[in-house]
């Protein structure tokens, strides 16, 4: 259930819910910080990942309390969800919450577990590495990627060594690039690919009650 007027501000990328009417105040790299003062918010939500310190330090300079989110694996974006949902004042636990726990609970990987390497974006190619929460999702469905292990937690690589790595499969969301059937298969003419619900893989919110049920299905239809 919302509250009107709970949410004052969004960035230009904040599509969820689709009828979200409040002022938008730019992308997570670049906000319209004076936008933000402005709108005199009681509390703005940021992501270590996403946004720029300066940023938050704008923020706070100017009087206004940031909540700043980390979020490496499924676990943690169960704990993250509930300290903002705290923060914010809810005053009963959301049901989804407790649906999309159940549902990660109640995962049962592929076996046999698949390889996989996972292009976030092209032009220069770049893929999952250390340490994102994409990669604990699907490692949780029993797909592990190759990069894991990179120094990098979004390295580039060259596209003839992705290619060389032999996965099981190629893993292609559709963001932060958006991989389509037209868009991204046609480089790795001899595996399979799966386009993926970025929205699924990368999002941590009421969409990962259905994350696992979306994503295996696409995976084992590339994998078939």
């Amino acid at each position: 259930m919302s509250v009107p007027g709970a949410v004052v501000g969004a960035t230009d990328w904040c599509t969820h819910p689709a009828d979200l009417a409040v002022t938008r105040v730019g992308g997570t790299k670049n906000p319209r910080t004076d936008r933000i003062v402005a709108l005199a918010p009681d509390l703005v939500i940021a992501n270590e990942e996403e946004n720029r310190e300066p940023d938050l330090t704008a923020l706070r300079a100017a009087g206004i309390e940031v909540l700043v989110t980390e979020v490496r694996d499924v676990p943690q974006a169960f704990r993250e969800l509930a300290r903002v949902l705290q923060a914010c004042g809810a005053r009963a636990r959301p049901r989804w919450l407790d649906e999309a726990e159940g549902a990660w609970a109640a995962v049962a990987p592929f076996e046999p577990r698949r390889t996989a390497v996972v292009p976030i974006w092209r032009r220069p190619w770049m893929v999952l590495g250390r340490d994102t929460f994409a990669g604990d999702v699907l490692a949780r469905l029993g797909v592990d990627h190759l990069h894991a292990t990179h120094e990098d937690r979004y390295p580039k690589i060259p596209l003839q060594e992705l290619r060389e790595a032999v996965p099981d499969l190629v893993v292609l969301p559709d963001e932060p690039y958006r991989f389509t059937a037209d868009d991204g298969p046609e480089a790795f003419p001899a595996l399979p690919c799966a386009l993926v619900s970025g929205r699924h893989l990368t999002w941590y919110g009421p969409s990962l009650a259905e994350a696992p049920r979306v994503l295996a299905e696409a995976l084992r239809a590339a994998g078939r």
